[in-house]
């Protein structure tokens, strides 16, 4: 009978492969957690603190050093850690040394909400906690705070924020009804009626042509009410 020795060759080497796969996930399983580390990815930890991301790990897992890696699943640590209302993401890995690091991405606020319940607007259009750690410098939303009032002043965030300008200037909104929306500007006493969120781009333009011809005329502050909600028009209200 003729062997074939090609073939027992890629058995062999086969074999060698599993040996190798399995001894490999082996010395994986023995790993254990020597220390663990934490980062705040982007902007510093503003509203979480490591002491904080810490206490939730050791509330959930207990110690971890000296765990052995088969024995923690990264998958619902991560998962514990976005429970946290502050957290927007969470990766955790474990290095070749046996370091745990969890790096964390904290959600951003783009508004504070000043209602019966004072809370955050983040930069994805959803609710987000006060910090004990942290008071976020962003625009107060005041009036007829609802779900449908909320949704309008998020794309109307969005559009400001966007601007230079804008983003540097105004320092708030006033919810008076749906589609009816109020602009307060952080160095100017006059009161910027938007209406509704429809032709945003349209209506921010047509301000700013005319707030750099009143800046150049020196009248900004001859100007109690400056009306956005016609057709291609400013309409002001003088003092």
């Amino acid at each position: 009978m003729q062997i074939n020795w090609n073939i027992m060759k890629m058995l062999g080497l086969c074999f060698v492969l599993l040996g190798l796969y399995a001894f490999s996930g082996y010395r994986s399983g023995l790993k254990k957690i020597k220390n663990s580390s934490i980062e705040f990815v982007g902007d510093e930890n503003l509203y979480l603190t490591q002491g904080t991301v810490n206490k939730l790990l050791i509330q959930n897992y207990g110690n971890l050093q000296n765990v052995s890696k088969e024995k923690l699943d990264l998958n619902n640590v991560e998962k514990a850690i976005e429970a946290n209302e502050m957290v927007k993401r969470a990766q955790v890995y474990l290095a070749v040394d046996g370091e745990l690091t969890s790096r964390i991405v904290q959600r951003k606020p783009i508004a504070r909400i000043t209602s019966d319940a004072s809370f955050y607007l983040d930069d994805e259009g959803k609710r987000m906690p006060l910090s004990k750690n942290h008071s976020a410098r962003v625009p107060i939303i005041t009036g007829k705070v609802s779900g449908d009032t909320l949704e309008d002043v998020y794309e109307i965030l969005k559009y400001i924020n966007s601007d230079e300008f804008l983003r540097k200037n105004v320092i708030g909104v006033h919810i008076k009804d749906v589609a009816n929306y109020q602009l307060k500007f952080r160095m100017e006493q006059f009161v910027v009626n938007l209406g509704g969120v429809d032709n945003l781009e349209e209506k921010f333009n047509n301000f700013k042509a005319f707030y750099a011809k009143a800046n150049k005329d020196k009248t900004l502050e001859n100007f109690t009410m400056v009306s956005l909600e016609f057709n291609n028009q400013v309409v002001c209200t003088k003092i």
